[in-house]
């Protein structure tokens, strides 16, 4: 199960442990039982202070609860976490043992402060294991629940328990119910999370930030030309936040990076790990979770309101508030997201196993999508507005070469049908004879490209047709002392390493209208 190069990493790491762990498996016949006995074997050889036992009782088979020795489980998983999982279970075992998590001392003091209801509170996160923004989640609430008795959580592996999917309707991961009942759709962090659970924390969060004070560059947006425009400002020895409403930003839903120069490879979510941890070398004010709407002058000053009702001012400001992905606009994508209409194939694709889905887009992103789907799915067919396919020429050989993969040119997408719970099919328009055609199928991914989050900034600033911050060659605005870089900007390619390169550029702008102030 773990080859020898983990297994010396686990006991390095399982050295931490404080207090002893038991490891209780409520198992059954399958496959993945078995598995799930062989990593708890593996794990038990790696440290005396765990024990395990293969008499649980509980009703998700196959499952294993980590728990302190003598008490009952609060964190379990129901399924082998393995993937992008298995940090979440090396977590875990630490935190369950008694090893301090990686969190201020006062966000552990409101973890442990947290008032649960009577019989505590019990939460589920349906997970994939191919998902890089499930762990995120898992880890959070197991967290919460290592800290604080009145809490419990569970992983659900929902390819493994695809019955418990149906019945709870899950269509997109991570998906987490409190109860019984939806809790929250989506990669949430710790800060989210007890935001929901501590029904003060927005008062006394607005409070800690009307209390900043001024700041000389502000930056909104905390992808990567947020993260190299506070690198950059701050190296300069200036007074710089960060106000974004995730750290990382677009890049955490990219899975596989193969261009950005002098790295061969890399996902997503590990670029936005270095870019944070390269940021916490200097002294910068990341402020995350913020969605800051409206932004105006005052005297010299740009002041920023922010939704929690705080305000922050500066002396420039930076706007790098990236972009999200393009919606079809078509009747039924609303009504059926997260119950088949789905834009993360990495993330999701794992739920449509043996179904039939579409992708709608001939990009590089829409054929890749389909290339992965086709390895998991019953059939892909592929919908393409124009004549022809826009993706690169090798991965269009690919996705020709694929049994499973139907690919429909000058096609446009005119509804999503349902049956009031979940998709059903497609309904589209033969650009050629105005035909309105249907498909059926279970789950589509919308791949059609970006738009720049700039709404807030309407009336503000000048914005091009496409909703674009309007930028000159020093990332400068319209208006005196803003600047602004990457994809929300005019710039004509919306790529990794040019956002960083006119992040760092605004902020040497920033800083050069700073010092002829």
């Amino acid at each position: 199960m773990l080859d020898a190069n983990i297994k010396q990493q686990l006991k390095t790491y399982l050295q931490m442990l404080r207090h002893p762990i038991e490891l209780v498996a409520s198992l059954d016949n399958s496959e993945a039982a078995g598995q799930i006995e062989q990593l708890l074997n593996e794990i038990k050889d790696c440290s005396d202070k765990v024990n395990i036992r293969l008499d649980g009782a509980h009703a998700m088979r196959p499952s294993f609860s980590v728990a302190k020795a003598g008490e009952e489980g609060r964190v379990r998983f129901a399924g082998l976490p393995m993937g992008h999982e298995f940090t979440s279970l090396l977590l875990g075992l630490l935190h369950v043992g008694g090893h301090p998590p990686k969190l201020d001392a006062e966000v552990i003091e409101q973890i442990k402060n947290l008032q649960a209801p009577e019989g505590g509170a019990h939460f589920e996160t349906f997970i994939s294991l191919s998902c890089h923004n499930c762990p995120d989640v898992v880890q959070a609430l197991n967290t919460i629940s290592a800290l604080n008795p009145g809490f419990s959580h569970t992983m659900v592996d929902g390819a493994l328990f695809q019955q418990l999917v149906e019945e709870r309707k899950i269509m997109a991961v991570p998906t987490t119910f409190r109860d019984g009942a939806s809790f929250g759709n989506g990669r949430m962090l710790m800060e989210e999370i007890l935001s929901k659970l501590d029904t003060g924390a927005k008062e006394k969060d607005a409070a800690k930030l009307n209390a900043k004070g001024e700041f000389d560059v502000l930056i909104v947006g905390g992808g990567p030309a947020g993260a190299a425009a506070a690198i950059y400002a701050a190296r300069k020895g200036v007074k710089t936040g960060v106000v974004t409403e995730r750290f990382g930003g677009q890049v955490l839903d990219t899975l596989g990076i193969e261009n950005f120069i002098s790295v061969k490879e890399t996902e997503g979510p590990k670029l936005v790990a270095a870019l944070e941890q390269h940021v916490k070398e200097y002294d910068i004010d990341v402020m995350n979770l913020q969605r800051v709407k409206a932004m105006n002058k005052s005297g010299s000053l740009i002041e920023l309101d922010l939704e929690n009702g705080a305000k922050l001012t500066s002396k420039t400001v930076i706007l790098s508030t990236g972009a999200r992905w393009r919606e079809m606009n078509v009747p039924g994508e609303q009504e059926y997201r997260n119950k088949g209409v789905a834009y993360c194939p990495h993330c999701d694709g794992p739920l449509f196993k043996g179904k039939r889905t579409a992708v709608i887009g001939g990009g590089n992103s829409g054929v890749e999508a389909a290339i992965d789907l086709a390895g998991i799915v019953k059939h892909v067919t592929l919908f393409e507005f124009d004549t022809k396919l826009k993706a690169d020429a090798v991965l269009q050989k690919k996705l020709y070469s694929l049994p499973n993969v139907t690919v429909i040119m000058n096609a446009l997408t005119t509804e999503v049908t349902g049956d009031g719970s979940k998709v059903n099919g497609l309904k589209y328009k033969d650009r050629a004879t105005d035909e309105i055609k249907t498909v059926e199928l279970e789950g589509i991914f919308v791949q059609i490209g970006l738009l720049p989050n700039t709404d807030w900034l309407k009336g503000t600033l000048e914005l091009s047709k496409h909703g674009e911050v309007v930028v000159g060659s020093h990332g400068e605005t319209s208006m005196e002392g803003v600047f602004a870089a990457g994809d929300c900007t005019t710039a004509p390619y919306k790529q990794i390493i040019i956002a960083m390169g006119e992040g760092a550029n605004a902020a040497l702008g920033a800083f050069d209208h700073l010092i002829r102030q």
